[in-house]
């Protein structure tokens, strides 16, 4: 009994695995597919510069054990203008003592047509940051009650913030949710806090999102950052 018991976990092990690998080789091929209807290259191996070329971005120096990979890169239209875009899977690895849990993600970065953009902050609130508030850390208030009880904000520039997040901004985030977005370094980065993979639907939704975002910067703000 011992035998057959040991003889089914193997193979309970062994099945396992390679559904894993049927559906990391499906989903290679669906993002594939992604990057040529959208003109991007792809590239299925893995990138460990993240955390050095994209440091602005915290979420990409936590834990161990980082890599990207299933990138497509290449350039998409904002409007008038072509942006250079990187997006794909990101995985990194947080230790417990002796045991380790592995985290994988979808991000999007994308490098603004624009110079001297200050830093953003735009999220949904969390627990964390209401306690973060009750002591003190405060983030930037708006004069929609709905739009800062819900969304956290914060800029190295209150200016530019509210200039951003004019009323046609705060309704359209209130409707579509979106994602988590920092703005540094004239690149914006997004991705979902629950640190989920995006299906090859949501990669496109995500596109969607941050031209509507972009496209939503007011004219005379956007002349003052013009390159």
């Amino acid at each position: 009994m011992e035998v057959i018991l040991v003889i089914l976990a193997v193979a309970a092990i062994v099945i396992f695995i390679y559904m894993g690998h049927l559906a990391a080789k499906r989903r290679r091929e669906e993002l594939h597919g992604l990057a040529r209807e959208l003109d991007l290259s792809f590239d299925p191996s893995r990138d460990y510069d993240h955390d050095s070329n994209y440091r602005e971005f915290g979420i990409f120096r936590r834990g161990r054990r980082r890599t990207a990979f299933n990138t497509l890169t290449g350039r998409i239209k904002v409007g008038k203008r072509h942006c250079w875009i990187k997006m794909g899977d990101f995985r990194y690895t947080i230790q417990h003592g002796k045991s380790s849990s592995t985290y994988t993600f979808s991000y999007l970065i994308l490098s603004l047509p624009y110079q001297g953009v200050p830093k953003l902050v735009l999220r949904r609130e969390g627990m964390f940051d209401k306690i973060a508030s009750a002591v003190g850390f405060d983030d930037i208030d708006f004069e929609s009650a709905e739009f800062s009880r819900k969304f956290f904000v914060t800029s190295s520039d209150k200016k530019f913030a509210y200039d951003v997040i004019h009323p046609r901004t705060m309704e359209f985030l209130l409707t579509s949710g979106g994602p988590s977005l920092e703005i540094d370094n004239d690149r914006c980065c997004i991705y979902d806090s629950a640190r989920r993979k995006w299906t090859v639907s949501d990669f496109r939704k995500r596109l969607w999102w941050i031209r509507e975002f972009l496209e939503l910067w007011p004219d005379y703000m956007t002349s003052q950052l013009d390159r």
